[in-house]
């Protein structure tokens, strides 16, 4: 979808914004974060951290997380991966669930 520069950086930290406070409810000993100017850095327990961050040339959403990283579209109506059109918020809580070993919710609803 084309977008301006205003409308990407819009819905890119509208989504950044989404995730921060989703992480919020997280214990800060379990998962810390960071939001920086369009980047949200998840650190975990271990000293593990992915990364959230807009890529502004691309319009884009990049998600690294360990080995993996991932870039999204804007459809108009969600972040979707450039390869697989998997939902950036549903990736994002899979993995947090996949690194603490237990059920997460409430980001992908």
């Amino acid at each position: 979808m084309d977008m301006d520069r205003s409308q990407f950086v819009s819905l890119a930290d509208n989504c950044l914004e989404r995730v921060a406070e989703w992480l919020e409810e997280f214990d800060a000993d379990e998962v810390d974060f960071e939001t920086t100017d369009g980047v949200v850095t998840i650190e975990f327990a271990d000293r593990t951290r992915y990364v959230l961050n807009r890529q502004a040339a691309a319009s884009q959403m990049w998600f690294a997380a360990g080995a993996r990283a991932w870039h999204y579209n804007w459809d108009g109506s969600a972040w979707l991966c450039d390869r697989d059109q998997h939902a950036l918020l549903a990736r994002i809580q899979e993995v947090l669930a996949a690194k603490l070993a237990r059920k997460l919710s409430g980001l992908a609803e």
